[in-house]
Parts: C-alpha cells; structure tokens; sequence
C-alpha cells in the first residue's frame, strides 16, 4: 500500500472522512489525455411545504415546532399536498433476491472489521435522536418511483422508515463490501461506511429500486467513522442527485432528507478546527449501487468465484441484451460499461458538472452518477476547476475527468482479468482503446447541440475549442454563457447587442470575439430551414438556466441549520424545471452573477 503522509485524508465513496489518500492525486497516473478540454490549448414554480416532524411522545419538540411555525420567514411556501396521509402499510421491499444470490457476512453487529468472502454484511441502521424534521421529499420519486402519495411523507410512520429508526417491511438491512483506487492508489476495503441497503422495491412499471439509507449509522465497513453524515452534505446530496436528474444525467435519486439535533463532530477542513453539526439522514435510490469497485475487491482478494458469481447476477439484472450462456459475455459486460460510461462522463462536461472524487469505488457498473460529495458546477470557466479544497495537485478538475475515467475502467479490466481467458484479456484492451474517441464524439454532438448547429461541419471543432479558450480567457460563466447564446437573436448577434446579458458581455471583451461571431454566425446561416425561434428554443433545451451552484447550496444549508427548509424547498423545485425561465428563481438571482462571497467557498471530503 502506497505510504500516506500524516495528515492527508480521503473520503469513502459514501462519503467518510478517514485518514488516508485524499490529497494523494498523482498527475501522472493516466497514461494519456483524453479530454475535450483539451481542445482549447489549441414556468412556473409550484409552491411547496415546509414539514417539521418529531419522535413520538416528545412534547417540547412539538412545542418548540408550533413556535416555529409562527415565526417562519416571509418567503416559506404553503402545502399543496393533502393533510391525511396515506398510510405505508402495504408497502414492502425485499431482500430475498440479493440474500439468496450471495454468501451475507452475519459476523454480528456493526463492529469494524475485515470482512471475507461475501457481498454483504447484514448490518442494522442506528435511529437518529430526535427531535426528528423532514427537510424535503421529492414528489417525483414518491409518486413515480415508489407508488407512493406524497402525503405519506407527512406521516410519523414516513419519518421513522427514513431515518433507520424502523425498518420497512420485508427488510433486512445490508452494508455492502467493496474496494477501491482512492486518488489512483489501492485503498483495500472500504464499503458502506455509512450506508444502510433497505431492500428493493419492484414498482407498478416494473422497475426494480434499490432504497439506501445514508447517515444511518456504523456497519462494519465504518473503520473509525461515526457512521453519520451532517445537514450540510445530506442538503447536497439530496438536492445534487435530483438537479442532476432533471438536467438528463443519469444518476442515483433522492427520496427525502431527515435532519435532526444529534449531534455529530467534524472537522470540516482537516485543520483541527472540530465543530459540533447535526446529523441527517438522505434516502436514497438506484437501480443498483453495485461499483466498478464492488469487483476490485473480490479480484484483489483472489475470491474469483464469488466474482463471477457477482458478474452473472449483474448481467442477468442490469443487462438484458446480454445472453447467459454467451461465452463472450464478460467481454461484452465491459464493452458496454466503457461505452456508456464514456457518454456518462460526457453529460457531466456538457453541464459543467465536477463529481470531486472519482475513485473507482464511486464509478457505478451500471453508469450512473453516484455518492455526492465535494462536487460542484463550474462558474467562471476553466478546464482546472476543481471543487474539492481536499484535491491539492487537481487529479479530479473537471478537465480530467475523462481521464479519471480512463484510469478507472483500466481497473476494471484488470479486476476482470481472473475470468478473462488471455485473448479476451486482449480484446479488453482493444475496448478501451475505443474509449477516447466514443468520448471525444459524444462530447462533440452535445457541445454541437448546445450551440444549435445541425448537420456536420469540418470545423465545427474549431468553433467550439475556439469558444472555450475565450470563457476560459475571459473567465465567463459556463451556464450562462451558452444559455444566453440560446437567448439572443440572429440580429443580436448581428449587432453585438448584449445589453443585460452579463455573460456574454465578459465573453465579448476577448479580443477575438468578433472573429469567433462571424464564424459562429455564418455557421447558423448555412443551416437550411433552421429558423432563429427554432434554434433558439433548441439551444434553450440543451442549455439550463439554473443549476445547483455552491453558493445556492450554502445558503440553503445555512437556512436549514437553522431548521429553516424553505431554500432547500425552493431550490428543488427550481432544479425540476431547469431549463425553464422562473420568476422566482430571477427574483432570487439564481441566474445572476455570482455573489463576491460565492468564491471563498469551499467543499472537502468531510461529511
């Protein structure tokens, strides 16, 4: 194992601070660079609730919850929802199917250890202390996901199955195992440090969920952690899986966030500053948390037939195109991943979206952005963002992630090597040498749509490199920068007529701007039967007006720390509907200029 200097940290990949290798970043580990930004070297708002909710007998709680309510701000929106709760009585999940699939670790309790020669540990959640307050719930995945009135979220019942303080029923709760590169070096075991696997949940359409508690307390996957996660990073997570989703990245999904009094100490910047938080509890769910590093474990361990046993149920779950007996089956497993993780990373560069910490334990099998942690979106653009303060040497800026991508997929194919007969092993590394150029032309047809071109052009490249090195050169913002693109008109662009259009206003001060307009501009008139409210509301479809900056996510925390829910409301529902115009969002300046204070934030592994 790689030495670690004192003092360096890292974060699992749900989320625990840990002594180990944050900061261990190693620019060199990637044996070439695959990213586009390599190319520039060269309406409605629909009111909400505010819910508090306290454990049951706890009469000051609810005392104290009726003085609130008197003394909300001006800005808390009234329930749409139905008062009366539906009940949760005949919802269920299930565990059968993963129970019976592999061998469960029943070691017994949530003690720390080495586990072996298993998937899952059997692992119960820790009920937070309350007084216990549901912070948000998203009504799309209630409704449309788990068959569920948004009501229910109303209920005692609700808040307790959410939190871990009762099990749903048909439940029996897993931690699961699994390893990871953690900053390009092996980290051994790491695993559901935090993390709680309810069971899945088979809905009305037929697709099948799986529901994770996070902040539930120790498994045995915990090492020296507590087990919990703070208001701060469960707000991020709950409100950066949903803005993700209606930005159509795929990515796991957030059902609600349960926040609480218990206390729970962190030292946010690693700088011996410890400080009590408060405890929260996000539900979670994704088809699958299986991870590339789900396999790196069992193939580090030389436990190759519980792999395969492990490769088998995820193709005969997640794979359908994928016959069992095919003998190629494994091979066209890691096809598919390099393939779909590779148009994965792209959506993540057409949004501007930096995960933080793309270690192979955090790099689903299925391709799907997973476990939120120190990511952000970029503002004044450049290919070295990097939103993580624990990522020093920049190994997960938002330029590298293609390589971050590269690098973990190589670790893929190497965790596959056990079951790979030597030729396979060979055509495993002729897949991944497709991966740069399924990346680089996936980038290029959204980078293409964001700027409303149709057809293909030789140097549709060129104009698209040409514009990033000016925003990056300017230090335009990357959202507004092409949304206001899509909302100004051909004889805009004509007469250079920016007038409150404060991004392209920066972009306009480069000294090539008016080269790259003409191109730009003669480029959109060799577009035949392309008229300009076509290609606007084209480009305004690609090109969202609003996303989860970290400075909209701080103030939201900071409200919320305070037991005050109303930003973190009112946020989630502006990012339902993010490429869509909203009075309420313009009067909160979330499509302003940035606030001064917005650049002295910070956001680190500790959650």
């Amino acid at each position: 194992m790689f030495p670690v200097p004192p003092g360096r940290h890292t974060a699992t990949d749900d989320g625990l601070a840990l002594p180990g290798r944050c900061l261990r970043s190693g620019r060199n580990m990637f044996p070439f660079r695959v990213m586009l930004f390599a190319l520039v070297a060269a309406s409605s708002f629909t009111p909400v609730c505010v819910l508090q909710f306290c454990t049951d007998g706890d009469g000051d709680c609810h005392r104290h919850d009726a003085t609130a309510s008197s003394s909300r701000p001006p800005n808390t929106f009234t329930s749409r929802w139905n008062a009366s709760a539906s009940n949760l009585d005949r919802f269920r999940v299930s565990c059968k199917k993963l129970i019976e699939a592999f061998p469960i670790d029943e070691g017994g309790g949530n003690y720390a250890r080495s586990v072996k020669n298993c998937i899952f540990s059997k692992s119960t959640p820790t009920p937070l202390k309350g007084p216990l307050r549901l912070a948000a719930a998203s009504k799309e995945v209630m409704e449309d996901i788990l068959d569920l009135d948004v009501a229910v979220t109303r209920s005692d019942d609700f808040l307790l199955y959410a939190s871990g303080g009762r099990l749903p029923p048909g439940s029996a709760p897993l931690a699961h195992r699994y390893g990871g590169h953690q900053f390009g070096y092996w980290a051994g075991q790491l695993g559901d440090g935090r993390a709680h696997s309810l069971g899945q949940y088979t809905n009305r359409k037929g697709e099948v969920w799986e529901l994770q508690l996070k902040g539930s307390g120790k498994t045995p996957y915990s090492r020296s952690g507590d087990g919990r996660a703070v208001i701060r990073s469960s707000v991020r997570e709950f409100l950066g899986s949903e803005a993700m989703h209606f930005l159509g990245v795929p990515t796991s999904r957030a059902a609600s966030l349960i926040v609480s009094d218990e206390p729970v100490m962190r030292d946010q910047f690693y700088d011996g500053n410890v400080k009590t938080e408060r405890g929260a509890v996000v539900l979670r769910l994704a088809n699958s948390w299986f991870r590339i590093g789900s396999l790196e474990i069992l193939s580090q361990s030389g436990e190759i037939d519980l792999l395969r046993k492990l490769l088998t149920f995820v193709i005969a779950e997640h794979f359908p195109s994928i016959h069992p007996d095919d003998p190629d089956k494994y091979l066209a497993f890691y096809s598919t991943v390099v393939n779909e993780t590779a148009h994965l990373i792209a959506r993540w560069t057409s949004v501007g979206f930096a995960h933080g910490v793309c270690n192979t334990d955090n790099f689903s099998l299925l391709s799907v952005t997973l476990d939120y942690g120190p990511f952000g979106f970029v503002e004044s653009y450049s290919p070295r963002f990097v939103p993580n303060t624990s990522d020093d040497e920049g190994r997960y800026a938002i330029g590298a992630q293609a390589d971050a991508a590269l690098f973990n997929l190589e670790k893929l194919a190497t965790a596959l090597g056990p079951v790979l007969p030597g030729k396979q092993q060979s055509e495993a590394r002729d897949i991944l040498k497709g991966y740069v150029d399924i990346y680089h032309k996936r980038t290029h047809r959204l980078f293409k749509a964001k700027l409303g071109l149709l057809g293909e052009e030789e140097d549709d490249g060129s104009l698209i490199a040409f514009l990033l090195k000016m925003m990056e050169e300017t230090h335009s913002d990357f959202t507004m920068t092409f949304r206001q693109l899509s909302e100004v008109s051909f004889q805009q662009l004509l007469n250079r007529n920016f007038t409150q259009l404060w991004a392209l206003e920066d972009l306009s001060s480069h000294n090539l701007f008016p080269d790259w307009l003409s191109m730009y501009r003669l480029r959109l008139l060799r577009q035949p039967n392309d008229g300009d409210l076509e290609r606007q509301q084209r480009m305004k479809n690609e090109n969202p007006r609003y996303v989860l900056r970290n400075w909209m996510a701080q103030s939201a925390i900071s409200k919320a720390e305070k037991n005050d829910f109303s930003e973190v409301e009112l946020l989630h529902h502006i990012l339902s509907f993010p490429f869509i115009t909203q009075e309420v969002a313009e009067k909160a300046g979330y499509a302003q200029r940035p606030p001064s204070w917005a650049k002295r934030l910070k956001v680190s592994c500790s959650s």
